[in-house]
């Protein structure tokens, strides 16, 4: 957290407290693929928000050529190429890999101490024992033995026909770095940009974070961090990464993809009403609140956040119950905005439809192929 003060009779007096990241998100519902301008000029447009310490990309639909294979994106830090020739042990042992590659990036521009990034598209390729594993499933158990067990490696994109690109640097930077707006097109961009304020600034750490195609960009703390991430270890997910916002892809993959929860129910678990709202409900949502929050207890997201959820097919928006991080979300015909400010928003589409600000802890969901966006308006005023 930073702090700015100014002395006034022996007392220190703040200014103004900076603790925030600059969250973006465009989704076209009609599916159309589209560069990645719009999401660079918008996230360029809070720039006061980050500190180059991070900043990251989740594109969905890029990769249609590869679109029925899970695209791994893979960091190495090892510079002697063991942890390389490890990994790749791993994979051959238990995937078919179709096709690797390093991940094309520019050397003119200029991050700091740029790890080396490979994709590889690969289909399982189990043993006896693990036949009966749902591919996804069997995905997620490889990605966290990679994650946890080989040391200098970090697979940071596990889904398919989607990727992330992220890195230490401002967004444009690690856009310009990977060349971003030069090689992709997809019909989902969210873009971070980071302001670390307790946890380091790392190539792994930057957001978004991923689990197979659930991508989560967060603003704010999670100082529940420690009770989520123990729960989340009881289903097999662990956390390396030394920041906070790794339980909540964890949680959204465990709790909607493992779980079959609708963000509905799952946006009712991260932000639960208080329990003296809930005991003035009537007796159907007394019982559902009650419950989850009984059953769930452990992955209620404590403390001030606001997160721009990804997967295929959807956009999600939720904040805390108290919003103590900012959101804004608009819409024009089938691009649907989600936006920590809404002039960034306007700075890529200045004649919005519609624009508005969620209430506490209610999703906004974009799909595609729907309206839904106009239901959650509805909703929020």
């Amino acid at each position: 957290m930073l702090v700015q003060k100014h002395y006034q009779n022996d007392r220190i007096i703040p200014e103004k407290d900076i603790d925030n990241c600059g969250l973006f998100g465009v989704m076209d519902t009609s599916g159309r693929r589209f560069g990645g301008e719009m999401a660079v000029n918008a996230i360029k447009n809070m720039k006061v928000r980050g500190n180059g310490l991070g900043g990251g990309f989740a594109i969905y639909g890029l990769y249609p050529e590869y679109k029925d294979y899970y695209a791994l994106h893979i960091m190495y830090q090892d510079k002697n190429m063991s942890a390389k020739r490890k990994t790749e042990e791993i994979l051959t042992e238990n995937f078919y890999v179709v096709y690797d590659e390093e991940i094309p990036t520019d050397p003119s521009v200029n991050v700091f101490s740029p790890p080396l990034v490979w994709r590889y598209f690969v289909k399982p390729q189990k043993n006896s024992e693990e036949a009966n594993m749902a591919d996804d499933e069997y995905v997620v158990s490889k990605v966290m033995h990679m994650n946890t067990d080989v040391d200098d490696v970090y697979v940071f994109s596990s889904g398919k026909n989607m990727g992330v690109f992220k890195g230490v640097g401002f967004p444009e930077e690690i856009a310009d770095y990977f060349m971003l707006e030069k090689l992709y097109e997809g019909y989902i961009w969210t873009v971070h940009s980071r302001f670390p304020t307790n946890t380091p600034g790392w190539w792994g750490g930057a957001h978004p974070f991923s689990m197979l195609d659930w991508t989560v960009v967060h603003n704010g703390e999670i100082s529940s961090y420690g009770t989520n991430r123990r729960f989340l270890e009881l289903h097999d997910f662990y956390c390396t990464l030394h920041t906070d916002t790794e339980v909540m892809a964890y949680a959204v993959d465990l709790l909607m993809r493992r779980q079959g929860l609708p963000i509905e129910v799952v946006s009712k678990i991260f932000a639960p009403p208080m329990w003296n709202a809930i005991e003035r409900m009537n007796k159907e949502e007394k019982e559902l609140y009650t419950t989850l929050r009984m059953v769930y207890a452990p992955l209620l997201m404590n403390g001030p956040f606001t997160v721009v959820i990804a997967h295929h097919n959807e956009m999600i928006g939720i904040t805390d119950r108290i919003r103590l991080r900012p959101i804004t979300a608009g819409a024009k015909g089938n691009l649907v905005f989600l936006s920590s400010e809404e002039m960034a928003i306007r700075r890529v589409c200045p004649d919005l439809e519609l624009t508005w600000t969620p209430a506490g802890g209610e999703p906004v969901v974009a799909r595609l192929n729907t309206q839904d966006h106009l239901k959650s308006l509805n909703k929020s005023i």
